[in-house]
């Protein structure tokens, strides 16, 4: 029995060690790429990339658990056992090899880890293979033949410890057990540990670099998890023949050349910029009152301190969405996150790329895991230099289910932000709250109803955070930026296509604002972008959909959302709303806003196709 478990580890460990071998191997290709990384970088790309080494270890020794459960149990000769082991060993060494040496020729001429991006050239061969050099495809064929060769002499070698004779129940009922606590460990393993998070190329991401974090990737886990996501993504809605769809977005399109000069709200042309992204932060709690207090004092105080935004919306309902529409101007996808495609995402502009290029230091926290759902991949691929994150960060007080409470993070990043100042180069702060999270477990008792002390809570966090900065010298050259990630269903009445839905906050505050007031244009997030960075006197061309709220003449000034199968279009004429769902129009007061969102739903989904 001992030996059918020592078989099991060896084979999970040989794995590992011959998947982490291809990261040294990437890097001497790419030696030149790879010259500024110093001895350091590269054990930071074999520890951090660990993660998938192990996940995709993992993969591989489901069959080897599976066919020693069934040999204990099963009496067939040996030599099946072991017919099966070696031909998938074979084809686990085939496959990894072929892999590994297509990425590496590939990388030169992509930027990126191999993906599912490949099966495409596939359906011409013919003109597939008249691109490859020849040299190039004997060269990557014999790399391929030698990995492959090592990788089935060692798992030979490891075959020969498989014990694959009958044994006695009594024998068998233990050992099954002891086989069902290493699968444990295994499905660990391919989960990607037992955070919050789970396996996605994200997890190693470590490093403002992007070529130390590709050196990081398993091209195997790269390639493979991407399958799933080779959608016709230009064909998800066809409202319109092509050319009519172009027309009738050059006509919304926000950086088109009929918008106008923005008008200016700033007292200094390039302040520090601080963006705090407030989790389920709903216009409709914080307008709310319980008998007669306002549950969110704190931001009933900024609105009228600052630049009050009041008819403005989130683009979806999740926080992957509303984060790449706020920081990158992109519209919020129905079915999919394209935060959750790196090879997609990697592409968007992003106000963080836009102002590392005016040379701000950029840099942007959290409290919990910023890997959930690609977060760390997308932010150091559009230009955030810095994150930090959960691991990063030491307190006295224990994580709660989504890492540390907003008190602990705005405390922090406070001291953070004056720190930045201190410094004197001009810098991009981001900060992501987590407290008005579901299960909205959080150290404060003020209301019985769990959502409303939670959001009472993160409102009082981000209010003292704002008195301290206000109370520092940081505050006189410093914008900051305070918006909701997405709404909340707050009350529960509210379904979840409806405008009221998905209404939410934004206060501009700051040394850097000339004088408070409210702006009554319809607007989401995904104007965020060209707003800001207009008020910076920064071009933002590269933003298609994002709209300078601040420019008096077109383009037209509306609200766009999504939910999970439709849109929403809101604008001071009225509304419309529509679900897929049985093609279904909900509601259209104003039946022009229909157009209005089938062009801007059928337009994200062919410019993600296309990217």
């Amino acid at each position: 029995m001992r030996r059918k478990l020592a078989f099991l580890v060896a084979v999970f460990c040989a794995t590992v060690v011959m998947m982490a071998v291809q990261k040294p191997v990437f890097m001497a290709y790419y030696a030149v790429e790879a010259s500024g990384a110093g001895f350091r970088g590269w054990i930071d790309v074999l520890w951090h990339g660990l993660t998938l080494d192990l996940t995709v270890a993992g993969y591989v020794t489901v069959l080897p658990i599976l066919v020693t459960l069934f040999s204990l149990w099963l009496r067939l000769p040996e030599k099946v056992w072991w017919g099966v082991l070696t031909a998938w060993f074979v084809l686990v060494a085939v496959v990894t090899a072929v892999i590994f040496a297509v990425d590496i020729a590939l990388y030169e001429h992509w930027g990126f880890r191999i993906d599912a991006t490949v099966l495409i050239y596939l359906t011409d061969p013919e003109e597939a293979m008249a691109s490859v050099d020849f040299w190039l495809g004997v060269r990557q064929t014999l790399l391929a033949a030698v990995y492959a060769a090592g990788m089935i002499w060692v798992y030979r070698r490891i075959l020969g410890v498989f014990d694959g004779r009958p044994v006695g129940w009594r024998v068998a009922l233990p050992g099954s057990v002891a086989v069902v606590m290493l699968a444990g460990f295994d499905f660990l393993a391919i989960r990607g540990g037992t955070g919050a998070s789970v396996a996605n190329v994200s997890k190693v991401y470590f490093s403002p670099t992007q070529f130390l974090n590709h050196a990081a990737t398993n091209p195997v886990f790269s390639f493979l998890s991407s399958l799933g996501d080779r959608v016709d993504y230009a064909d998800e809605y066809p409202f319109f023949e092509e050319p009519v769809r172009a027309a009738k977005f050059d006509a919304l399109r926000g950086n088109g050349p009929a918008a106008g000069p923005t008008e200016p709200v700033l007292n200094t042309a390039r302040p520090n910029v601080v963006i705090v992204i407030l989790e389920s932060f709903a216009r409709t709690v914080m307008d709310a009152e319980v008998g007669g207090e306002p549950v969110m004092p704190y931001m009933q105080r900024l609105k009228r301190e600052g630049v009050w935004f009041e008819n403005f919306f989130a683009n979806s309902f999740r926080t992957d969405r509303g984060e790449v529409a706020i920081l990158s101007g992109f519209p919020a996808q129905t079915r999919m996150s394209v935060m959750k495609l790196p090879a997609k995402s990697r592409s968007l502009p992003s106000v963080a790329r836009s102002l590392a290029g005016e040379g701000y230091a950029t840099s942007f926290a959290y409290g919990g895991d910023l890997n959930f759902t690609n977060q760390a991949s997308y932010m150091y691929a559009t230009g955030w230099q810095e994150l930090v994150w959960q691991k990063d960060l030491r307190f006295d007080a224990p994580a709660a289910d989504w890492g540390y409470d907003d008190a602990l993070m705005c405390d922090w990043f406070a001291d953070r932000v004056i720190a930045l100042s201190d410094a004197g180069k001009p810098f991009l702060a981001g900060l992501l709250t987590l407290s008005s999270h579901t299960p909205f477990d959080v150290p404060y008792s003020k209301f019985d109803d769990k959502v409303l002390n939670a959001m009472a809570f993160s409102d009082e966090c981000v209010g003292k955070m704002i008195d301290r900065l206000k109370a520092s010298p940081a505050w006189k050259d410093l914008l900051v930026v305070l918006v909701a990630d997405h709404s909340y269903p707050y009350p529960r009445t509210l379904t979840y296509n409806e405008p009221l839905r998905h209404r939410i906050p934004m206060i501009w505050t700051g040394g850097a604002v000339a004088e408070p007031r409210v702006v009554e244009d319809y607007a989401a997030q995904i104007d965020i972008a060209a707003t800001l960075l207009a008020q910076l006197g920064i071009a933002h061309d590269d933003f298609d959909y994002s709209k300078d709220i601040f420019a008096p003449t077109p383009p037209r000034k509306f609200a766009y959302y999504t939910f999970n199968d439709g849109f929403g279009v809101v604008d001071a004429s009225g509304e419309a709303v529509w679900d897929a769902t049985g093609d279904r129009v909900v509601t259209a007061t104003n039946p022009e806003l229909l157009d209005v969102g089938r062009t801007m739903l059928q337009t994200t989904y062919v410019d993600i196709g296309n990217r």
